[in-house]
């Protein structure tokens, strides 16, 4: 099969007027003074003495009801977008017994926590937003905000009655597998015993807020808290900004990613003076946010989400379509999400010519970029700073149409910390970068999550499987699983995430796959009578075998990045977990296993395959 060979068609990048060693140079030199020999233990969980960053702002107090010690047909931990998919696709698949337990007090998972000002979603709305046709529903926004996708979250519990057992402001504590009946025990915070014949893990991949490691960070007399803990009750106002109680104050906020590039601008509008604490810059696109049109919304036919999805899915993993449906800034610079997404985009040239014709247009890319910023931004020493000197997918892209803007604010400040590797202390009253204090009132942290990080992957959830024999000893030598889904010795234990599958942009389109899959697996089972769902070592040691095979080499690449989340900080693991093929091919593949006997390695004592 043949591609294009850059983003801009057929022909390929055109040689650019510039000098490509003078960029690496200055990549390697801005990467240089950012790295920090710790990697990512620069930051620390939100736990402990610092627990109370991990409070649920929103919620009352956790209502009285009776500890459960009953049984269902599955317990889903977890009620966010991977839960409620995991919930409605068996709920299709005609399980009726479905307990999601939820440490918040509602469905939403990512978009319950989050609710800062200006919080939107990067990726369309019409793409993003899982089952809108079964809800009956389409997006307001091409982009939509956070409080209209966490009113779909609830909407597709209502729709699939998954209110219905589901038990809010409770944490699963414990998973053990009882080998005399053949179910699982879970225990949670509120002494719940529930017997379940299927576990299903959703707990995210953004669900562990992270604080940095700041000397001096609990000495602070101020007030302080993270972006995934809004507080409105400091600020005044809501998600759409009148942050009107920062009228009188000053302001830090530390940390310019994602999260940063949408509330900065209200930050900036209504606080008396905000300072910005950068390390690394946002690269910061056009976002072009719109209204949904309603004749287009009118004459959309069934089908319209699959196809559009899939569309997206295929052009931003370099497959080639008769037309971009989304038409975004993820599907215009598609072909430079081969360093983080694996395909076989480029695969038709020779290796040098293949990086060449990365870089070329890679390069293409943050020159406009930065040409972005010298256009917006009016002071010159500010706009440099807010270059971005870093190759397109060394962090995840951003889009703003009032970002870069605010800094023209005569009561906004960027202070950057790249030479000084960050914030250097927080003392009492102030922040300390540079050798100067800034003296504020309120420290916001906008510092993210432990990427890809679950309660089961961390330990933070103990699972005894069969014997007693917990995951971390049946993983001593790495990840084992049956395409990422479940392992030898947990018996009807599934998990949802990225670990020994395939990831995108779009991870709900991902979580919706992985969703349906497991559906069918477990429909299979309750259809042949199995006793249980297990893989075989013999197909686990050929899964793992095939990500090994498959593993896209991205050590070199993410080596010469800047620190960020995606290459832990500049330290990249030397091992991927991830299915080399990209996700299109993966999920061809889980429907191939399904239709061509691969039950056969996970239904254990099933009845014939009838159909």
């Amino acid at each position: 099969m043949s591609y294009p060979h850059s983003p801009s068609g057929p022909a390929g990048p055109q040689e650019p007027d510039l000098d490509l060693e003078a960029l690496k140079a200055r990549y390697r030199a801005e990467r240089d003074r950012r790295i920090r020999p710790e990697g990512g233990r620069q930051y620390q969980p939100v736990a402990g003495r610092f627990g109370y960053y991990d409070e649920d702002p929103y919620a009352e107090a956790a209502p009285d009801r009776a500890r459960l010690h009953d049984r269902v047909d599955v317990v889903v931990v977890g009620g966010g977008f991977g839960g409620l998919l995991a919930g409605a696709r068996l709920r299709q698949a005609g399980v009726e017994s479905i307990r999601v337990i939820e440490k918040g007090s509602d469905f939403g998972g990512t978009w319950y926590w989050n609710r800062y000002p200006g919080i939107h979603c990067d990726i369309e709305s019409y793409i993003y937003l899982p089952l809108l046709e079964e809800v009956g529903y389409v997006p307001k926004w091409k982009y939509a905000p956070g409080e209209e996708i966490r009113q779909h979250a609830r909407a597709i519990g209502r729709t699939f009655d998954l209110y219905r057992d589901a038990v809010f402001q409770t944490q699963v504590t414990g998973l053990r597998w009882a080998d005399d009946t053949d179910e699982w025990l879970v225990s949670t915070d509120r002494e719940d015993r529930i017997r379940a014949r299927y576990v299903i893990t959703a707990s995210g991949t953004l669900s562990e807020a992270k604080l940095p490691g700041i000397p001096g960070i609990d000495t602070f007399r101020g007030h302080t808290f993270h972006t995934s803990r809004w507080d409105y009750a400091y600020t005044g106002g809501d998600a759409d900004g009148n942050l009107h109680r920062l009228a009188d104050k000053r302001v830090a906020l530390i940390g310019t990613g994602a999260t940063a590039v949408q509330c900065v601008p209200h930050l900036g509008a209504d606080a008396q003076q905000l300072y910005v604490f950068q390390r690394t810059p946002s690269s910061v696109d056009v976002r072009g946010n719109r209204p949904t049109d309603p004749q287009w919304a009118a004459s959309l036919s069934p089908g319209w989400t699959r196809r559009r999805r899939d569309n997206f899915l295929a052009l931003v993993t370099g497959g080639q379509v008769a037309e971009d449906l989304v038409d975004d800034g993820w599907t215009s610079s598609a072909r430079l999400h081969q360093k983080l997404i694996p395909s076989d985009s480029y695969q038709d040239l020779p290796p040098e010519e293949r990086e060449r014709a990365y870089e070329l247009a890679d390069f293409q890319k943050m020159n406009g970029i930065r040409a972005r910023v010298d256009e917006l931004v009016e002071d010159p020493a500010t706009a440099e700073l807010l270059k971005p000197w870093y190759r397109y997918m060394c962090k995840r892209p951003t889009f703003s149409d009032s970002y870069l803007q605010t800094f023209n604010r005569p009561n906004v400040t960027l202070v950057d910390t790249a030479d000084s590797h960050g914030v250097e202390r927080i003392t009492e009253d102030a922040v300390v970068a540079g050798g100067t204090a800034y003296e504020v009132d309120c420290i916001i942290f906008s510092t993210g999550f432990r990427v890809g990080v679950s309660g089961i992957t961390s330990g933070r959830l103990p699972v005894h499987g069969r014997g007693g024999t917990t995951l971390p000893e049946a993983w001593r030598d790495g990840p084992r699983t049956l395409h990422g889904f479940y392992s030898h010795g947990f018996p009807n234990l599934f998990q949802l995430g990225p670990l020994q599958n395939a990831s995108s942009v779009n991870f709900v389109h991902v979580l919706d796959e992985q969703a349906t899959h497991v559906a069918e697996v477990i429909k299979a089972a309750r259809t042949r009578r199995a006793r249980y769902v297990e893989p075989t070592a013999e197909a686990e040691a050929a899964w793992v075998a095939t990500i090994r095979e498959k593993a896209p080499d991205q050590y070199a690449f993410q080596a010469e990045c800047t620190p960020g989340y995606y290459n832990n900080e500049g330290m990249p693991r030397k091992r991927s977990e991830s299915f080399g093929d990209g996700p299109v091919a993966f999920h061809a593949l889980l429907r191939e296993w399904r239709a061509n006997g691969g039950l056969r390695d996970v239904l254990v004592d099933a009845a014939p395959d009838e159909g």
